[in-house]
């Protein structure tokens, strides 16, 4: 079952398919649903991935592909277009998604995160399904995998972490780190990508996975 704003997004981008053959831009779908922000459509759209409605194509940030449509829709004529009808989707434009960028977390010695809360402006085709935010990176002990001080992580949100993965750790819920998950034994190990810093060692409760690192955006001045 579809929320009222998934079955209205589906039902626009497939009746824009059907009559241009081209995927509506994210600031469309904003203006057609009386969204306030990108980032909602963003969530809809994957949240209709997830229900296999909606499928984006590989490299193309704005295309996408309808799968189906919701039952109601179909029996009222808005499927998609016969194949004999069918028009190639030319080259998309570089759509961007707003994401909330909460201030500034530690690449080293933990700091306090969260700071604020403001929206970054990413390439769509950087990120995946789900939630995301983005985080400025502060500190040099993630180097050697490639994360320098000033990047913007992009940060899947999720609880759950594989050992080997990148993740934002809030520590004792009040500090967080940007740093590779492992267990060893009984404890939880945060491990830096610089030599010059050792890991750190937590007992599971005293550390809370915030997110999973999904990307990086750097600036060059």
């Amino acid at each position: 079952m579809l929320t009222k704003k998934q079955h209205e997004l589906i039902c626009f981008i497939n009746d824009r398919l059907a009559e241009t053959g081209v995927s509506p831009s994210f600031e469309e779908m904003k203006d057609a649903l009386d969204l306030k922000s990108k980032s909602g459509v963003h969530r809809l759209i994957s949240a209709l991935e997830e229900r296999q409605f909606l499928r984006r194509l590989p490299n193309r940030a704005r295309a996408l592909e309808v799968l189906k449509m919701p039952e109601r829709a179909e029996k009222r004529g808005t499927a998609s277009p016969k194949p004999n009808n069918f028009r190639p989707l030319p080259e998309p434009a570089n759509d961007v998604i707003e994401i909330p960028l909460h201030g500034r977390i530690a690449a080293g010695v933990p700091i306090e995160a969260f700071e604020g809360s403001s929206m970054l402006a990413v390439p769509a085709a950087l990120l995946g399904n789900g939630e995301h935010y983005a985080l400025e990176v502060s500190g040099d002990s993630m180097v050697e995998a490639g994360i320098l001080d000033g990047d913007y992580a992009l940060i899947r949100r999720t609880d759950v972490a594989r050992d080997g993965e990148i993740v934002v750790a809030l520590i004792e819920d009040s500090e967080a780190t940007l740093k590779y998950f492992r267990r060893e034994g009984a404890m939880v190990r945060l491990d830096p990508a610089n030599r010059a810093y050792d890991p750190q060692r937590y007992a599971p409760a005293q550390v809370r996975v915030q997110g999973r690192l999904a990307g990086l955006l750097r600036r060059y001045d």
